[in-house]
């Protein structure tokens, strides 16, 4: 199996208010946020946001995340280094870290487990 496209892009900001006014005027809307400065902002049918607030003394990151139907079913192809497994996450997804070639690291989600 392998993956599905683009599900979505993680970002980290130094000011969620600010970054979340911005991509409101591009079109995407808040579909929730948290008390802790982060939130999920989708613009139609394309991958989502999600903004998590970071101190200053971090830099801001950005992630793509590939989609996976099922991570049960799912194997690294050839090239492909696995540096974490699929794991649970605390927000009810499995998630796994691949390297590429270039040294890149690549988040790959899929549902969670029922």
């Amino acid at each position: 199996m392998s993956t599905a496209g683009i599900e979505a892009v993680f970002l980290t900001t130094h000011n969620w208010g600010r970054s979340a006014k911005f991509f409101q005027s591009m079109g995407y809307e808040v579909e929730f946020s948290t008390d802790d400065g982060s939130g999920l902002l989708r613009n139609g049918s394309g991958p989502y946001l999600v903004l998590s607030e970071v101190p200053e003394t971090q830099e801001p990151q950005s992630q793509i995340v590939l989609k996976v139907a099922d991570a049960d079913a799912f194997r690294a192809g050839p090239g492909v280094e696995v540096v974490t497994p699929f794991e649970d996450t605390h927000y009810g997804t499995r998630e796994m870290t691949v390297r590429d070639p270039d040294g890149r690291l690549w988040s790959l989600q899929a549902p969670g487990k029922d």
